[in-house]
């Protein structure tokens, strides 16, 4: 597998072949039968991986591959290393009947007990329909081969029966629709070659198991650079849209920053970096996006991702630039509330060194559940120019004073006083510094070295929760 370092894989159960006579099924017999699976390494750190053949009866699961899979699975597990599956395969096979099903019910309960305790990372290759759909959204990652890859639960011809739509294998579960779309898929990518480059690079940030700490590299970049354009990024008006990627990209070693969910809910942004060598994960609102507004896949999109690097013991760091939720009947119906609380849920219950940087807006709600301090978030700066309050000022202006506002001979003049007033008096971080709830006031050109200083503090953090058997996140 080109996967792997060069020579490392060693396949497991080569000569395994299934035991059904039943429809044909004994003059097609083929060792390995319908996947491989083995071990090796990737930079040097060892990977357990399995591959569905679609040559072989179309990649059908039987009864001995789903125990090939379960196999490597418990390796895995047993050996604390990530678990890699290569999905190309037309699902059960009929000829078994429920001996196939259970084989994927036995694959779905190990993806659970090790979700949380191993990373695990699918690849669809190929065609992934009905209940083989729910082993990888069970992992931590999904990538998708653009053209090839394909997910869904019933196809083109059970929605046209049903439903009266027509629609392509491509448009229903190709690698656009769900990159984009449903958020089913994390990443896409051009060829199986690129693919395995990107998974190689995303194993980099990961430690091989929930008990490693997050991976440190030799630093290649300086720990107290600064950088004066920081100081020009965010626009002085309010409501001027700006990339965040230009702060992430000023801050991190190197300017290496690797997306996650990049095509999905891109009000949020959410992916991996180094500081000082040090692995983190970054969430980061989007300004240029919905003005960085919380909407119901931003929730969802940032939540997974605070959940995935809590339980793999990578730092958070956050970039907060957020004027509320998504208002609308749409989103309320869909249960904002619901999936905004997942977000909150999440940074709460998370352990792991957690840093803000609060970058222009930070109000009301969202500001609480974008890693504020009574999230148990242990390090929170903000910018200077930055506005950290119930509502903006306009708004709050325009529903504590409306009446002397009315009353005034200039009206216009006489709201631009009470909202600069109000801005002074509330709005401001210092108001919040005060009290507690932001730790230092920074010059946007020592946000980097001002990062690194506070995760080598937290370096030795321990945080727990309280006894249980496991929340309710609000799911």
């Amino acid at each position: 597998m080109s996967l792997f370092d060069d020579g490392s894989f060693v396949e497991l159960d080569t000569f395994v072949t299934h035991r059904s006579t039943d429809l044909g099924l004994d003059k097609q017999r083929f060792e390995g039968d319908s996947v491989v699976t083995g071990h090796g390494t990737v930079d040097g750190n060892q990977v357990f991986a399995y591959a569905q053949d679609f040559t072989v009866l179309g990649g059908s699961l039987s009864q001995v591959a789903a125990q090939k899979i379960s196999k490597v699975m418990d390796h895995a597990m047993r050996m604390g290393a990530p678990i890699i599956g290569i999905n190309d395969s037309g699902g059960a096979r009929i000829q078994e009947g429920i001996d196939s099903l259970a084989g994927y019910g036995e694959i779905f309960k190990r993806n659970t007990l090790a979700s949380g305790v191993v990373p695990q990372i699918t690849i669809i290759a190929g065609p992934a329909a009905g209940g083989a759909v729910y082993s990888p959204a069970l992992t931590d990652f999904i990538y998708m081969v653009e053209g090839i890859g394909q997910m869904y639960i019933t196809g083109p011809d059970v929605v046209k029966a049903v439903t009266g739509e027509e629609v392509s294998h491509e448009d229903l579960g190709g690698a656009t629709a769900h990159a984009s779309r449903s958020g089913v898929a994390h990443f896409t990518a051009e060829s199986e070659e690129a693919c395995f480059a990107h998974v190689r690079a995303l194993l980099s940030y990961l430690p091989s198991n929930n008990a490693e700490s997050a991976p440190s590299n030799e630093p290649t970049d300086a720990p107290d650079r600064a950088d004066t354009g920081l100081r020009d990024v965010v626009p002085d008006a309010a409501n001027q849209p700006y990339d965040v990627m230009d702060v992430i990209s000023k801050v991190v070693d190197n300017g290496d920053f690797l997306p996650v969910h990049h095509n999905f809910a891109p009000n949020v942004v959410v992916g991996f970096a180094r500081l000082d060598g040090m692995s983190i994960g970054v969430v980061a609102n989007q300004a240029n996006q919905m003005a960085g507004m919380l909407d119901i896949d931003a929730s969802d999109k940032a939540a997974r991702f605070v959940r995935f690097c809590d339980a793999f013991n990578v730092p958070i760091v956050t970039f907060v630039d957020v004027p509320g939720f998504m208002p609308g009947m749409q989103q309320e119906y869909g249960g904002l509330i619901r999936h905004g609380a997942k977000l909150l849920y999440a940074y709460v219950e998370a352990t792991v060194p957690k840093i803000t940087v609060i970058l222009r807006k930070a109000y009301g709600g969202a500001y609480i559940v974008m890693g504020s301090k009574e999230t148990r978030t242990d390090v929170n700066f903000a910018w200077p120019g930055s506005e950290i309050a119930v509502m903006g000022p306009e708004g709050a202006i325009n529903v504590i004073r409306r009446r002397e506002i009315a009353d005034a001979d200039d009206p216009e003049a006489k709201r631009t006083e009470l909202v600069n007033d109000y801005r002074d008096q509330f709005a401001n971080p210092y108001v919040a510094a005060n009290r507690g709830y932001i730790d230092d006031v920074i010059d946007p050109a020592q946000t980097r070295p001002e990062l690194v200083k506070a995760l080598r503090m937290l370096e030795s953090k321990v945080d727990t929760l309280p006894p249980k058997k496991h929340g309710n996140i609000p799911l």
